[in-house]
């Protein structure tokens, strides 16, 4: 019971210290989050034309491999450095505040790009994989940001103010692959000093748009205490529907995290595809992906967030399955379209969650989604470098099938704990 309690405890003023102009600080955290989004986003698209559509060198071919091998590899390491980074940056910002963890983090991930850059320039490949490791070591900031607007509950609505952070992420994910599609041509270091660039602006937002929320009662024991006590992967230990929620959870971002890291590939594979025809599908898809955020913040959660929840992962599943099957111009059609059962899906999930585990800590709840999502993500890269060498069918096919087992048991799981 101890360990919930002081992982619940916050540094951000309490709800009887009212924000000024709390609409204010939810535009700041959605330009925050739409930044800093474009530069994590922006390397997707390109990727698959770095290696698969590259040249023939000791960069796309090391040791051997591969380039779809290698490609998996370089998709994995970054959620993997994302995973190992979410266990403790959502718990610390509960600890030190928010705004001091996302200088930190955002300071490492523009030294990060800068050195992906330099790897590429130079056909580094253990480099560009060690790079992208470490940059996603300090990415895991959607926890922090979810945490904050969590915060100033109910000043800030749950459902409405996740669902405006959640467009403003879609947007940097339409931004961020626009801008790695069209700079691509000009050099492949060039997406990566882009993205660099693009985080510059949020040390403004970080100074002069958000509170500071440091502690009034300095910490006490170590960082590494805190670490052991507050990270967010023991909450599945403390709390069995919380496991059995994550477990769900697991399964179907292993879905989502399909579409998302090898869309490109199997627009390479089926539609013959460059970088900027890929650029531009992913902007469609992040487009209709903003819309339905936007829809659904107006919509809120409703009485039964969980159900409906379960009702979007089973339309999501739906469309994976059809995309591993569709000729490439029905494809084209139904990546985009994805994007809407995503969206209400990552609209109402984090919000209920938010109101059903807050006892844990908002930044270690919204740290174990991260988790959760970045775990799914370096599992699937793996496999779907595998996958790729056959085809990206099999990888969406895989992914669907994931994802309806998940929706099946969300049914389930939402018919005993709504």
């Amino acid at each position: 019971m101890s360990a919930v309690l002081s992982a619940s405890s916050s540094p951000v003023p309490p709800p009887s210290a009212p924000l000024r102009h709390p609409h204010l600080v939810l535009w700041a955290v959605c330009a925050l989050a739409l930044m800093s989004t474009a530069g994590v986003a922006l390397p997707y698209p390109i990727l698959a034309p770095i290696f698969v559509g590259g040249p023939v060198d000791g960069f796309t071919h090391f040791a051997g491999l591969r380039p779809e091998l290698l490609m998996g590899l370089a998709l994995a390491v970054n959620p993997a450095g994302i995973l190992m980074g979410s266990l403790v940056i959502g718990p610390m910002s509960d600890r030190y505040g928010r705004r001091r963890v996302l200088v930190i983090t955002m300071t490492a991930t523009l030294v990060g790009y800068g050195l992906s850059a330099f790897a590429l320039a130079s056909r580094d490949y253990p480099l560009f994989v060690l790079s992208r490791f470490a940059t996603g070591l300090t990415e895991g900031n959607v926890a922090v940001v979810r945490a904050l607007l969590a915060d100033w509950h109910p000043q800030l609505e749950r459902t409405r103010s996740f669902a405006w952070l959640n467009a403003s992420l879609y947007i940097g994910w339409l931004v961020g692959p626009l801008l790695g599609g069209l700079t691509l041509p000009w050099g492949e270091a060039v997406p990566f000093l882009v993205a660099a660039a693009v985080l510059v602006p949020c040390f403004a937002l970080l100074a002069f748009g958000l509170p500071d929320d440091r502690p009034t009662v300095p910490p006490t024991g170590s960082m590494l205490t805190a670490m052991r006590g507050q990270q967010s992967l023991g909450l599945i230990v403390q709390d069995p529907v919380l496991r059995h929620l994550a477990l769900l959870q697991l399964a179907y971002t292993m879905g989502v995290n399909a579409l998302y890291e090898f869309a490109p590939l199997w627009m390479l594979q089926q539609a013959g595809l460059d970088s900027r025809g890929i650029a531009l599908v992913t902007a469609v898809q992040c487009a209709a992906m903003t819309a339905a955020s936007v829809v659904a913040a107006r919509i809120g959660s409703g009485p039964t967030p969980l159900h409906r929840a379960a009702r979007f992962a089973v339309v999501a599943a739906i469309g994976l399955l059809a995309l591993s099957l569709a000729p490439s111009w029905a494809g084209l059609a139904l990546i985009p379209l994805l994007g809407v059962p995503l969206s209400f899906y990552n609209a109402l999930m984090p919000a209920w969650m938010s109101e059903r585990f807050a006892a844990h800590g908002q930044g270690r709840v919204m740290g174990l989604l991260t988790t959760v999502f970045c775990l799914s993500n370096t599992l699937i890269a793996l496999v779907g470098g595998a996958l790729g060498m056959l085809s990206a069918r099999w990888i969406m096919l895989l992914g669907g099938t994931t994802c309806l087992l998940a929706a099946i048991g969300f049914i389930r799981f939402a018919r005993r704990h709504s």
